[in-house]
């Protein structure tokens, strides 16, 4: 059984399941998705997305604030609380995006280090998103390298950098992108990252794997992405499932201290 290792259910398109969010994860666990990572990024909504984890023992929550967040720069006093919360498995999404907003360089790296800094004080890993920021975010995560390990979800960036970061303690997360056309150097981080730091995500509603091109995400689309990266490694997406929920509840251990999942 897959476990989404990132997705924001609470951006999810429930127009197809009448607006029910119980439909769309029904939906997903019939497909073989048995475990959610519901990633916060609204840290003011923090009581509707700690009721969505509360709803379900199969999704799990974190909590941060995203490096594209409009109001990035203002202070969040109340993450660290938020963080601390004995539901709350992980710090983040936060990280760097240049890509996007190469004008908040600063408000993003003064953010990623509150972050860092709020993972080591709760000993809980990191979600980092990472996009044209290759050397910025090895230095922060190598700076932090023995309070911190964590995740760079929905990874698109070479790998020389994969390498890195799995030497500094992190898992690379692979979405629906390894499965676009022009992805093979995607591809090629998809066979070469070490088995015991290899996870896989939807990010849905965004970024929907191939065959749904066009389509918005969600979590039942997982065994697409699984399917390539099997592919890629020479192995059964049975085994993929397998090693990917292993690794999964090494990196989130407060998620697996309280599985109930087959």
């Amino acid at each position: 059984m897959y476990i989404d290792s990132h997705c924001h259910l609470d951006h999810l398109d429930l127009e197809p399941y009448g607006g029910s969010l119980d439909a769309a994860l029904d939906s997903a666990r019939q497909a073989g998705v048995s475990g959610f990572l519901l990633i916060g990024i609204d840290s003011h909504r923090f009581d509707e997305l700690l009721a969505i984890e509360s709803a379900y023992p199969d999704v799990w929550l974190s909590i941060g604030k995203h490096p594209l967040d409009e109001k990035l720069e203002q202070p969040a006093p109340q993450l660290a609380k938020q963080a601390a919360h004995p539901s709350v498995v992980a710090v983040g999404e936060t990280g760097l995006d240049y890509h996007y907003a190469p004008d908040q360089r600063q408000e993003q790296l003064d953010s990623f280090r509150e972050h860092l800094n709020i993972a080591a004080q709760v000993n809980k890993p990191v979600i980092v998103h990472s996009r044209a920021a290759k050397q910025d975010t090895l230095d922060l995560i190598g700076e932090y390298q023995t309070r911190v390990r964590g995740v760079l979800h929905c990874f698109t960036e070479d790998l020389d950098m994969a390498m890195q970061a799995v030497e500094l303690g992190y898992y690379i997360s692979l979405s629906g992108i390894v499965t676009f056309r022009n992805a093979d150097a995607l591809r090629e981080v998809a066979a070469a990252v070490p088995a015991d730091r290899l996870l896989i995500e939807t990010d849905s509603p965004w970024l929907a794997p191939v065959p749904h091109r066009g389509r918005k995400n969600e979590p039942k689309y997982l065994p697409d992405v699984a399917r390539v990266v099997a592919e890629q490694r020479e192995m059964s997406p049975r085994q993929l499932a397998d090693l990917t929920r292993a690794n999964f509840f090494d990196l989130f251990a407060l998620a697996g201290a309280g599985e109930s999942n087959p």
